[in-house]
């Protein structure tokens, strides 16, 4: 009994005790914005964390050679981003926060707690974006609700049911890379 318990034991710690196996190399960025609006000034957090993880794999590991080259594997990029806008904190696959342009005017995207604010070019809210389940979103404003989406290029495109002419109207905003 006391050989196997010792067996076991040596066991479990030569298992612990093996060569590292993966290349890791972590970066994390943190960005603080300050946004003043009608309500006051909101800072809002925001950190990215990426990952890079590669699987160290040898080209010949059957030689009998000491020093053995290193195969190229494929790496894996993990990100993920975390937003904290008044004391509420939410994990967000892509930060879609950016200005977007329509007939001449500019428009803001930004995060808040609950998804994003859609901001008019004087600084009052004009509508809110809400993700649904499947990686859509619903615009809210006074007036109309709508089906949102971002395309290839970044672009905000809205689609908005028109009662008078029984059709989908369409509007692209087009994202302002600055």
């Amino acid at each position: 009994m006391k050989t196997i318990i010792l067996g076991i034991t040596a066991v479990l710690f030569s298992l612990t005790i093996q060569a590292q196996n993966k290349n890791v190399k972590s970066e994390v960025k943190t960005t603080v914005t300050t946004v003043k609006d009608s309500k006051g000034e909101k800072k809002i957090v925001k950190t990215e964390k990426l990952k890079e993880v590669q699987n160290i794999e040898l080209k010949d590991a059957d030689s009998n050679a000491l020093n053995k080259e290193i195969q190229q594997t494929p790496v894996q990029v993990i990100s993920t981003t975390a937003v904290t806008a008044d004391g509420v904190t939410n994990m967000v696959d892509i930060d879609r926060s950016a200005y977007y342009e329509l007939n001449g005017q500019k428009y803001q995207v930004a995060l808040d707690q609950k998804g994003y604010n859609f901001i008019f070019p004087g600084g009052k809210e004009k509508g809110v974006l809400r993700k649904t389940k499947n990686n859509n979103y619903i615009y809210k404003t006074k007036d109309t609700t709508s089906f949102g989406y971002f395309n290839s290029n970044g672009d905000l495109v809205l689609e908005t049911y028109d009662d008078n002419t029984d059709q989908v109207k369409v509007t692209t905003y087009i994202m302002v890379k600055e």
